[in-house]
């Protein structure tokens, strides 16, 4: 299933996320075809999602083999594997992490390590998962059953001094490691269309103990079971299960550190030769530095960029991408996308507040006449859009749309003198703020946003220019960067920008009021995305601009 906005029902000006840069909407110039499907597409990573993360018990009932286990499950965020660990688990599950942005279709069920005495849930699971959902894939961390241990430090411990002791403890756990693998890879296919996935692209990784879970699944599988990639990073191999390889393709990508404390660099060198020897398609990475149970870890060693090397791994394998596009994906490749946004990254790096962007706009405009009242609208998406949903509302006035998608106020303080100052109006109409409280370049304080506002106010009262300040439109939610909970940082800001505009004799415009509804978001009459105005919206806001501009002209 892929999330699809149709282009006819929805203009791009009104449902556009505020955290997209100008170039992907507007040019002087048509876009090519493919290049208006890119511009599509980023739109659709960055406002399409599938809900929130949600735990699915792998069993109805009490797991087979373990019905007579009666303790609880526990968590630690102690130190013993530097981060939190789950132990004791009696009822396996699946946490789903679903797709953000386009969904590939791809799955990935992860397992984490812990030497089958607990797991590493977060560095070896939930961080693996969020990584992996942002790039389309939806993610499982898989809680398999575990070793009955009071203290999980005293059992790694046992690992060193007694290995005979401590294999008497897991080994009763293996095969239900193993079966609880197994069905987690036959509970992702069952439900493949609820889940919105591909069926036949379901892969399994694992660290460590779950490395060697992964493996056994690998060789143990029927065809509902059976993964169509695997991940064994670091696999543990006291706890693999079988050795022959699937006659079924089955992609791998491996991963060791040379300086494993546990010396499993061989066990992967071995997965990868049997792969190679069966003629299936391998990859094998083995990290000059990482130690054992590097995961997500950030250790300033060679093993921190594997995931991004998983990542290209995918891509390459197209499993970063729908096996088959339709509607505006049709025809582009996860290539062409990668170039596109890498083209993005590149152009923010090269100028982060888009100074640029009107550097051509303002060269033509012409020399300020004599008696000429000349109004510059500044902003964001809000602005922008304004011009391009209502064009008629700025014909033959001499307002000018300095308006940029996706800009905080710590990026229109940057490009103030080159969009207002220069231009040399006798107003200016400020409204900013809304992407701030969306942290689209990071967090920062209600009290920060004020000051980048008061400074370019300040700015254009030194250089002669009126101001008007407008309230922010009402947010209930971000539909880019949802949870964030902006209504009553929204009401707060507008409280702030009112008492400074009446302190400093400034115009207030007011949208807020005639606009906010029960929830203090935007009235669904006034949007389609809860944020961006759309023509019935501006028609609110046109007169009473109009009466601030005249106002501050009047003053």
């Amino acid at each position: 299933m892929l999330c699809f906005i149709k282009p006819s029902k929805y203009p791009v000006g009104q449902v556009s996320p505020d955290d997209l840069s100008y170039k992907i909407f507007y040019r002087k110039k048509p876009f090519p075809l493919m290049q208006f499907r890119l511009v599509w597409l980023l739109l659709l990573m960055t406002t399409c999602s599938f809900g929130q993360t949600k735990v699915i018990r792998l069993y109805d009932n009490k797991a087979p083999g373990s019905e007579t286990w009666n303790w609880a499950e526990q968590s630690d965020d102690s130190q013993i594997a530097n981060t939190k660990i789950v132990y004791n688990v009696v009822e396996p599950t699946l946490t789903v992490f679903p797709a953000q942005g386009i969904n590939t279709g791809t799955a990935v069920i992860i397992a984490p390590g812990g030497a089958l005495a607990f797991l590493s849930i977060n560095s070896e699971g939930n961080e693996v998962a969020q990584w992996l959902s942002k790039k389309g894939v939806t993610a499982f961390v898989l809680t398999y059953r575990v070793a009955h241990t009071i203290d999980p430090i005293k059992v790694l411990k046992a690992v060193a001094s007694s290995p005979a002791k401590f294999d008497s403890l897991v080994s009763p756990i293996i095969p239900l490691a193993m079966n609880d693998g197994l069905s987690a890879v036959a509970h992702v296919r069952k439900n493949a269309a609820m889940y919105a996935i591909n069926p036949n692209r379901i892969g399994l990784m694992g660290f460590s103990a779950g490395g060697g879970v992964t493996m056994s699944v690998a060789y143990n599988a029927n065809a509902e079971s059976r993964p169509d990639f695997i991940a064994p990073i670091y696999a543990w191999d006291k706890n693999i299960v079988g050795n022959r390889v699937p006659s079924h393709k089955m992609l791998a990508f491996i991963a060791v550190a040379s300086d494993d404390e546990l010396k499993l660099t061989s066990t992967s060198i071995d997965i990868y030769t049997k792969w190679i020897t069966a003629k299936q398609s391998a990859s094998l990475h083995i990290y000059q530095s990482g130690g054992h149970g590097f995961g997500m870890k950030k250790q300033d060693k060679a093993s921190d960029g594997w995931i991004d090397q998983f990542g290209d791994w995918l891509g390459a394998n197209g499993l970063l991408w729908p096996e088959q596009p339709t509607g505006l994906l049709k025809g582009v490749t996860y290539g062409m996308y990668k170039k596109y946004l890498q083209a993005q990254e590149e152009a923010q790096r090269m100028d982060w507040a888009n100074r640029n962007r009107y550097a051509g706009d303002n060269a033509l405009v012409a020399p300020l006449k004599a008696g000429e009242q000349r109004i510059v609208f500044m902003g964001n998406s809000i602005t922008e859009f304004w011009l391009r949903t209502d064009s008629s509302f700025f014909t033959g006035k001499p307002y000018i749309n300095r308006g940029i998608s996706g800009q905080t106020t710590s990026q229109m303080l940057v490009r103030f003198r080159d969009d207002v100052i220069a231009l040399k109006p006798k107003v200016v109409v400020i409204l900013a703020g809304i992407n701030d409280i969306a942290e689209n370049t990071g967090p920062i304080s209600l009290e920060s946003v004020l000051g980048n506002i008061v400074s370019m106010a300040e700015l254009a009262k030194t250089n002669g220019i009126r101001v008007v300040l407008s309230s922010v439109l009402p947010a209930y939610d971000f539909p880019w960067r949802p949870g964030l909970q902006p209504a009553e940082k929204v009401v707060k800001l507008n409280r702030l920008l009112k008492a400074y505009a009446d302190t400093n004799k400034l115009v207030y415009v007011d949208y807020y009021t005639p606009m906010v509804d029960a929830r203090k978001g935007l009235q669904a009459a006034y949007t389609q995305d809860g944020v961006h105005p759309t023509l019935p919206g501006y028609k609110v806001m046109e007169p009473l601009v109009e009466k601030a501009i005249a106002d501050a002209l009047a003053r």
